[in-house]
């Protein structure tokens, strides 16, 4: 395994995106890592901070098929997935894809469609395949959802359940620009017509190739346990419910991994751990009382504080 290759990769995708969004080099960076980890991302925040222009920028970047899907409350499941249909010129019932069948799908306020229809996405995100009819389709591949959603409007909306966030590899917030990032931005052309100029800079089997190999980062016994104690943690905590799961363990040391690759190295160190953390593991808790998000922060951020940091005697020895 080359790690120059996983650095050039990300760097690539960070100037293109770098063009239409500006001062968000971090959240492109988690993006890149969920996309090569095989994950999906929620984008939480509030309206007009570039959440939908961020993903378009980043799957021109990347290539291959691109969907948005506006979600409304009266959005049906074969929407999203497809149906069959009687085709009259062969006599017989024919499967229509639906956008759920791209590369990169963006779920646009996915929070104000149904449970029934947001759960028509847990199959094509979980396993990479759809059934309809009882037959069962293959997604495209590389393939990834990216959904978004305004944390402060209510109503007319459907919170997601545990289950699908759990699906979600990350949960990310743009947030405000700095001041001067965003006068920059009042006197420049607008973002619409630099994206329609950016072009892809890598390649579908550079890609594939990467999610292939990023596996052989090396990760430590002394950070295999950092990792699992933040996981119980989460379940011992009496101000969370329920802990993070044992998906959420591996899309923490996956993509702890692939941190460690575009950094440079070959192997995880526990910054990796704990840079990633946040995103990976607050949408997935539930807890006690009402909690809103810069609360589940400060928790998730407590934790880490807690947790004992594998020492660097350990590290170097390999010892639990």
């Amino acid at each position: 395994m080359n790690v120059k290759q996983f650095e050039e990769y990300y760097e690539k995708i960070r100037i293109n995106c770098s063009k239409v969004i500006v001062g968000k080099d971090n959240c492109i960076r988690k993006i890149v890592i969920a996309y090569l980890a095989g994950g999906h991302v929620l984008l939480e925040d509030v309206p007009g901070t570039g959440k939908t222009i961020l993903f378009r920028a980043f799957s021109k970047s990347v290539g291959g098929s691109y969907k948005r899907i506006q979600f409304t409350p009266d959005i049906m499941p074969s929407d999203l997935t497809g149906i069959n249909f009687y085709n009259q010129k062969m006599g017989e019932f024919e499967f229509r894809p639906g956008p759920l069948f791209s590369h990169m799908v963006l779920a646009d306020e996915i929070n104000r469609a149904t449970p029934r229809t947001q759960s028509s996405l847990l199959e094509a995100m979980a396993e990479g395949q759809v059934t309809v009819d009882g037959t069962t389709y293959p997604m495209s591949q590389p393939f990834m959802v990216m959904a978004t959603q305004n944390p402060l409007e209510s109503g007319g909306t459907f919170p997601l359940p545990e289950a699908q966030k759990d699906r979600f590899m990350m949960k990310l917030s743009l947030g405000y620009m700095q001041r001067a990032e965003e006068l920059s931005v009042l006197s420049r052309e607008s973002s619409l017509n630099i994206l329609e100029r950016i072009n892809q800079v890598v390649s579908t089997e550079e890609t594939i190739a990467l999610q292939e190999s990023y596996h052989q980062v090396e990760v430590s016994e002394p950070v295999k346990h950092y990792i699992m104690d933040i996981i119980d943690k989460t379940r011992n905590d009496r101000r969370i419910i329920v802990g993070a799961s044992t998906r959420a363990a591996l899309s923490l040391y996956q993509t702890a991994q692939l941190l460690a690759a575009i950094e440079g190295r070959s192997y995880v160190i526990p910054e990796d751990v704990k840079e990633l953390a946040g995103s990976i593991l607050e949408h997935r808790m539930s807890f006690a009382g009402v909690v809103r998000d810069h609360d589940a922060a400060r928790i998730c951020q407590e934790i880490l504080d807690e947790v004992p940091v594998p020492t660097e005697t350990l590290l170097s020895r390999g010892e639990a």
